[in-house]
């Protein structure tokens, strides 16, 4: 590798260079406090410098050569066909020039003789035009109305995030030199001690060196994401001109901005999910792409994609496209609480249990361009829901237990038909309800697995069990929820949030339902058919009442609450039809004991064979 070191000033850097922005660079996502901390090591290094010597009687250029140097750091370029790109170090240079540009409207404002020469340290003749030697190609209208002093809110910052930081940061920059540089003595020595006393260090690498030297600088400092990186490590091995006609620059930022669109650097654990529904059959397997993704693509070079421009190529275009696609799809449904009353229901109710195993799976069981799409996301979708309930359901779920499931059902259903998806869920579903249970599973879903269910269960699950079964009786009666399943599952407010109500209050008459045997009451009022969900000060209000006054509480709350009051059978043809067409065994109860719970809880069970069928 030949690295070639260069001292320079900025007299220098800025003298008759254009510098490109490599497609390896983050866009300029300097925020202020970056910006402050460059202006306050190079103001602080001056003012120090100033104090000691500006009663000098000497011309400002031989005052300016007895300060002290300061060093501001290492940047990298590498030349391609006659251009040299920045690899690293745009940050800061894209920060220096925006310095400049302040200085040239100072000049302007103290009548500097000095403006002719910041000006070019700007702009300047680039072969037959002129240009800013800091190129940001894209955002040139961005960096020109700054040239031209035009107000913030008159500059089109359109372009992208970029030009919207230059223009913040100009005006970071702006308003500490107006603080500092009050007269033409001190403005002008700054000038010469900023052209010529603040150094830089220019490393230039040959092109086959970039990959490697950018992953290398990037591992000091404010680290890259692995994406970042990535995007070097692949579009690296690309000629420019390739680059440049085929798009793939383009494309790969449009495909990660509409990832990162719902979540920031969501794009990374697209990576993973990617990594692991193609090439993990094991949890231990997957583990491997959890850190450094990036580099295991290449150390494993399963994608084919270490020194091979045509894969690479041949990547971008078709499998990147498609499964960033494919994922952002799914991730609108996943995150937008419409999706809970279209046929992509499933995908955002494992949003509610964070269920997050569906992005691997659907990775997993779709090809390029599957034609089976649409129906493999709801189907996975539908089966990871159905999985991890009538596990919960039936006291069976294990989180380890349901993690390693899911790698095995990734290779089960990998790139396999639509078909082929149920059978697998299927298949785990018995395996990990007879390892639960200590018992051969009779079936996916068995009354006596069922039957003690409830204490157990943590409150959110009892919350988004309450909010199905919400959901399942407002569907089959015509009706609109009362309230969204968000806020059923996930609000816990003591004033508009939802909580677990017992039935039966904690006192010595239920108790003596139960024969005074306080672990049989305890286990049976914490029984699904027990329990229901009430706003928050309706549960504070009928915490220890009777059944009796409970009851009166029920009423306007929620429609599975209601089903306790006679009231709510009275002229309500499509709840009977509800009632005749899954032969549900609904009615009024006036008191509660343990007959009345059991049957609440078998009605549970029976609505639990439809909605998780």
């Amino acid at each position: 590798m030949d690295v070639q070191p260069d001292k320079q000033n900025i007299d220098k850097l800025f003298s008759n260079t254009t510098y490109y922005i490599d497609f390896y660079q983050r866009q300029y996502k300097w925020t202020d406090e970056p910006v402050k901390r460059l202006l306050d090591d190079v103001f602080y290094k001056f003012n120090e410098e100033y104090k000691k010597h500006k009663d000098l009687s000497l011309p400002l250029d031989q005052i300016i050569s007895k300060y002290s140097w300061y060093y501001l750091n290492t940047y990298v370029t590498n030349h391609v066909d006659g251009k040299l790109y920045v690899v690293d170090g745009q940050q800061r240079l894209t920060t220096l020039t925006l310095i400049l540009i302040k200085l040239k409207h100072l000049s302007k404002h103290f009548g500097s003789q000095l403006d002719g020469w910041i000006g070019q340290k700007i702009v300047g003749l680039s072969g037959y035009k002129t240009d800013f030697w800091m190129n940001h190609e894209s955002h040139k209208a961005a960096m020109q109305g700054l040239f031209d002093g035009k107000p913030a809110d008159q500059i089109k910052t359109d372009s992208g995030l970029t030009a919207q930081n230059m223009v913040t940061n100009y005006g970071v920059v702006a308003s500490r030199l107006d603080s500092e540089l009050l007269d033409l003595h001190r403005f002008e020595s700054f000038v010469f001690y900023y052209m010529h006393r603040l150094v830089l260090i220019n490393l230039n690498v040959e092109q086959t060196d970039v990959p490697m030297v950018f992953e290398v600088i990037n591992d000091r400092g404010v680290k890259l994401k692995p994406y970042e990186i990535l995007k070097g490590k692949l579009l690296g091995q690309i000629s420019k001109e390739e680059l440049e006609g085929l798009k793939l620059n383009e494309l790969w930022e449009g495909q990660i901005s509409a990832v990162n669109a719902f979540k920031e650097d969501e794009i990374d654990q697209f990576f993973i999910y990617f990594l692991k529904a193609k090439f993990a059959d094991t949890i231990g397997e997957g583990r491997r792409y959890d850190k450094d993704y990036h580099r295991v693509i290449f150390s494993e070079n399963k994608l084919n994609l270490d020194h091979n421009p045509q894969e690479v190529k041949r990547f971008l275009q078709n499998d990147f496209k498609y499964f960033t696609k494919l994922y952002a799809k799914v991730f609108k449904y996943y995150s937008d609480v419409n999706s809970i009353d279209g046929s992509y229901a499933s995908v955002y109710y494992n949003n509610l249990t964070e269920r997050d195993s569906q992005f691997l799976l659907i990775l997993s069981a779709c090809e390029l361009n599957d034609q089976q799409e649409d129906e493999k996301i709801k189907t996975i979708a539908y089966e990871v829901d159905r999985l991890f309930c009538l596990l919960q359901l039936q006291r069976s779920y294990n989180s380890n237990a349901f993690n390693i499931a899911v790698y095995k059902i990734s290779a089960e259903i990998r790139n396999k038909d639509v078909s082929a998806i149920r059978p697998a869920f299927e298949k785990i579903l018995l395996e990990l309800l007879t390892e639960a249970r200590g018992v051969q599973a009779p079936t996916s879903l068995s009354y006596g697995f069922f039957k003690e269910t409830g204490i157990e269960l943590d409150k959110r699950f009892k919350r988004y069990f309450f909010a199905r079964i919400e959901k399942f009786i407002a569907d089959n009666t015509k009706l609109k929820v009362k309230h969204s399943l968000y806020d059923l599952v996930q609000n816990t407010g003591s004033v508009n949030g939802f909580h677990i109500e017992h039935i039966l209050a904690d006192n010595d008459e239920n108790l003596g339902i139960f024969g005074g045997d306080e672990d049989k009451f305890k286990s049976e009022r914490n029984r699904l058919g027990g329990l229901l969900l009430l706003k928050g000060k309706d549960n504070i209000s009928s915490n220890n009442e009777t059944y009796k006054k409970k009851l009166k509480s029920y009423a306007n709350t929620l429609y599975w609450n209601e089903t306790l009051r006679e009231d709510s059978y009275k002229s309500k043809l499509d709840f009977t039809d509800m009632i005749k067409q899954y032969n549900l065994n609904f009615r009024p109860m006036n008191d509660f004991g343990q007959a009345e719970l059991e049957e609440r809880h078998k009605l549970l069970f029976d609505m639990v064979t439809h909605i998780w069928k």
